[in-house]
């Protein structure tokens, strides 16, 4: 229930008419009025990735740990674990690093890291992956995930 009523408010923030699709529109339409926000662009510990260039440039040859959240826009579990997991790593201050990829973007990066179902975390260090879940978990068990990547 609460996950549906926090899903309901999510969803009351975006103006209608809007194709869900277009970011740029989206983003247009609310700046004016001030109510433009974004999860990741104040936090530099979470980026999203923008190509295979990319992800191997700010993940693969990271010195720091990185969590890699393989996400869906149409995936529910997700839009509650997402914001859930970013705050979380906000508050390791930066001793790890979040990336997002959206499968349906990136399918190849999804395919190569054998993603079978949505939301998947990786937890990577020296370009390699040394930990993952499937599912939605909670704050505690996010915590540990955490801590054990980051060697606390």
């Amino acid at each position: 229930m609460a996950q549906r009523l926090a899903l309901q408010r999510l969803l009351s923030l975006a103006p209608r008419g809007l194709h869900p699709q277009d970011p740029l529109a989206l983003r247009a339409s609310l700046a004016p009025h001030g109510r433009a926000f974004s999860t990741s662009a104040g936090c530099r510990s979470t980026f999203n990735v923008q190509d295979g260039s990319d992800f191997q440039d700010r993940v693969v040859n990271n010195p720091k740990p990185v969590v890699v959240d393989f996400h869906a826009q149409w995936c529910g579990p997700c839009k509650i674990l997402g914001p859930r997991l970013e705050k979380m790593v906000a508050k390791q201050q930066g001793k790890v690093l979040m990336a997002k990829v959206d499968i349906d973007d990136h399918t190849d990066l999804a395919i190569e890291y054998e993603v079978s179902a949505v939301p998947t975390v990786l937890a990577m260090k020296n370009g390699d992956v040394v930990d993952k879940f499937v599912g939605i978990k909670d704050e505690d068990q996010l915590e540990a995930f955490l801590k054990k990547l980051i060697g606390a």
